[in-house]
């Protein structure tokens, strides 16, 4: 489904990704965990074919970039980040917000199908904000807008759904709702690429990740594997300790005096 083989990637004098490699196959849901700058968001864009690799290989749902014409591929994949936020107008009403997903618009500028009026009713039903659907996007809260960005991404009805960092900014309440919702992805046969630097946001429906530092692949693979002590501690730089409950790890730092 997804292939990086062997990806280098260099910014002007500096190296940004050294030897980055793994394989997502159909029906995996990944993270993409690491510190700030370890190099997660360069990996999104070559993935959407906004950035290409100085040497590698990059293969998504089975085209080859470099081979294809990367705009037909983005018809499959789905998108959420704060930039895509920051594009969208804040006095249009959330339905219609949503309703751009069926076309990839980021707003109306003429009369909208009725139809569309009613899958994006149908879709925030679903993810519970049925009741916000007339309001305006800027009057929401963060998470509240953040779901309302599920809902246009699930109503474009992509493949692949590729989500930077959704809960950065969140309170706990908002985090903890919003990350129950990702489930819906799964529900729908969607493969997800899941972007953080927080360990606790890797839900059960979560199945492998991929683990960088500084550029480079700490480890990628099934999460029991990855997220061990030993590989986060390479990763971090910190020494911790790793509970699992029900499918989802929780840190503990160790202190320097133990």
């Amino acid at each position: 489904m997804v292939r990086f083989e062997h990806i280098y990637f260099r910014r002007e004098r500096r190296q940004i990704l050294t030897d980055v490699s793994f394989h997502m196959k159909e029906g995996e849901q990944w993270v993409f965990l690491g510190r700030n700058g370890s190099g997660k968001t360069t990996l999104l864009e070559m993935m959407n074919g906004y950035l290409f690799p100085t040497s590698g290989r990059v293969t998504v749902l089975g085209h080859r970039y470099g081979e294809v014409d990367v705009r037909e591929v983005r018809k499959s994949i789905g998108y959420i980040s704060q930039s895509l936020m920051e594009k969208l107008h804040p006095g249009d009403p959330v339905w219609e917000v949503v309703a751009t997903g069926l076309y990839g618009f980021l707003r109306f500028y003429q009369t909208i199908p009725e139809e569309a009026r009613a899958e994006a009713h149908a879709v925030l039903e679903r993810l519970n904000i049925g009741r916000l659907a007339d309001s305006p996007l800027g009057v929401l809260s963060q998470g509240e807008r953040k779901k309302a960005m599920l809902a246009r991404a699930l109503l474009s009805r992509p493949r692949l759904m590729i989500m930077d960092e959704p809960c950065a900014g969140l309170d706990l309440y908002e985090r903890e709702k919003l990350l129950a919702d990702l489930d819906v992805f799964r529900e729908d046969g969607i493969s997800v690429v899941y972007v953080t630097h927080h360990i606790e946001e890797i839900m059960p429906m979560f199945t492998h990740v991929l683990l960088l530092e500084d550029g480079r692949v700490v480890a990628a693979g099934p999460k029991e594997e990855v997220l061990t002590a030993d590989l986060i501690r390479q990763a971090y730089q910190v020494d911790v300790e790793i509970d699992w409950y029900r499918g989802r790890p929780w840190i503990k730092v160790r202190s320097s005096q133990s």
